[in-house]
């Protein structure tokens, strides 16, 4: 089984193609090399590789398996969450906030009947979102009214607070009756009166302001319900959407065994070489807030367990001991080199991607670093590397990839490549191969 496969990658940004069409299969154990002259896309190769950029076509496999994340229930349920959160918040906001706050808040605490509830304010701002009927009490008045769900059109006045609650909970329901010939509106079961009109055309008013305010209620409470399921399903199709333009991102990718370098030396400079190290064994360690703030036993063994690994890489890729409080930007050059391997390996990759690790390296180093990528491949990590220095690839390499302007041109053995005349004249020239 191929550790890795890359089938017709190409990458493409705007009207330039980095690379066009690239086969490779990586299998485990080895050493391979990628070669080229700059500007080839070697480097972009490897961001499609890691994550860092998605390919414009082509697939690239890990151990016979896409690098995209699954789709697990976890992944559902997050996205219902989110959806019902934004569904909810639209829903709210399809509402008046100052008449919600009047309805919810306000009134209660201006009533100056009973202490404030958070279960009454949270009863009353459903009922104004329903868009039900209110009781509501004038500021200075010892009576109460029933109003609409904004407050804004009154209905009746002058009752007690039992009275108001009986006649709104009645009009609400719809348990009412007029009758025309005595001018009065009744709670047809039990014959009491809710509304009696001192002449006809104030029970036609009363029956119009009634009609309209229900109405206007039922047509608010819609729009909100309409406005929320749309909020819902945004919500809910945006997290999916989101979540599948970054099924392929980095952090999943470093998840599954993969880590690397970079070209140009990214640490994290003003932490020590330790925690720099250390930085790379974050999933051995507790996220959990509470653990961290209390200090659980198991936290500090796993801390303490994940020093000792990060202090063995430390000494693995040959940096001393007096080194591992030092900041990063402290050390020199080649040192930056090797500590930047470490953290990689700290991820306990299972594919380690290196990008012209022995740049601005001198003789004496470069020929370290040949013993410390041997030593690697013999850890059972599989090593693709990306670099200029010929002795070194044509060291330590079991096979070599050739691109040119984006294009695989070779690839073998390197004594293969060395005699392949199409890399003589792209890359190695006749001097290089004498």
């Amino acid at each position: 089984m191929s550790l890795l496969r890359v089938d017709n990658l190409t990458m493409r940004f705007g009207g330039l193609t980095a690379v066009s069409g690239l086969n490779l299969t990586i299998e485990s154990g080895q050493i391979v090399s990628v070669i080229g002259p700059n500007g080839a896309g070697k480097t972009t190769a490897f961001n499609a590789i890691t994550g860092i950029y998605p390919p414009t076509e082509g697939t690239i496999a890990f151990e016979d398996r896409p690098q995209l994340r699954p789709f697990r229930a976890k992944t559902l349920l997050s996205a219902l969450a989110i959806g019902l959160l934004v569904g909810v918040l639209s829903w709210i906001a399809a509402a008046s906030v100052d008449d919600l706050w009047k309805a919810a808040i306000k009134r209660q605490l201006s009533d100056g009947v009973e202490n404030f509830s958070y279960g009454t304010a949270l009863r009353d701002g459903m009922a104004y979102l329903r868009g039900d009927l209110a009781i509501d009490k004038p500021r200075r008045s010892r009576t109460w009214q029933v109003v609409s769900c904004d407050g804004e059109v009154e209905l009746l006045r002058g009752l007690t607070l039992e009275a108001a609650t009986l006649a709104r909970d009645r009009l609400q329901s719809g348990e009412y009756e007029f009758q025309d010939s005595q001018l009065r509106v009744i709670h047809p079961a039990s014959g009491e009166v809710i509304f009696q009109a001192e002449d006809r055309d104030s029970l036609d008013r009363f029956r119009t302001k009634l009609v309209s305010t229900k109405q206007a209620g039922e047509d608010q409470a819609r729009f909100a319900v309409r406005v929320g399921i749309l909020g819902f399903l945004i919500g809910l199709s945006g997290t999916l959407v989101v979540w599948r333009r970054t099924r392929r991102s980095a952090d999943y990718i470093a998840l599954t065994g993969i880590a690397r370098t970079f070209q140009n030396i990214r640490l994290f400079q003003n932490m020590t070489v330790l925690e720099n190290i250390l930085i790379g064994m974050d999933r051995k360690m507790s996220n959990n807030l509470l653990a961290m703030a209390l200090r659980w036993p198991g936290l500090r063994r796993a801390e303490a367990e994940c020093s000792k690994q990060a202090q063995e890489l430390l000494r693995f890729v040959g940096l001393r001991a007096d080194q591992m409080n030092l900041l990063a930007r402290q050390l020199p050059y080649g040192d930056q080199r090797r500590l930047e391997i470490a953290r990689a390996l700290a991820c306990q990759p299972k594919l380690l991607l290196l990008d012209e690790p022995a740049a601005g390296m001198n003789p004496s180093e470069t020929v370290e670093l040949m013993g410390l990528i041997r030593r690697i491949r013999d850890r059972g990590v599989t090593v693709l590397l990306i670099e200029h220095h010929m002795n070194l690839v044509m060291g330590i390499s079991d096979r070599i990839a050739v691109l040119d302007h984006g294009v695989k041109i070779a690839e073998g053995t390197p004594e293969e490549v060395k005699r392949d005349p199409k890399v003589i004249a792209a890359y190695l020239g006749e001097e290089e191969v004498s």
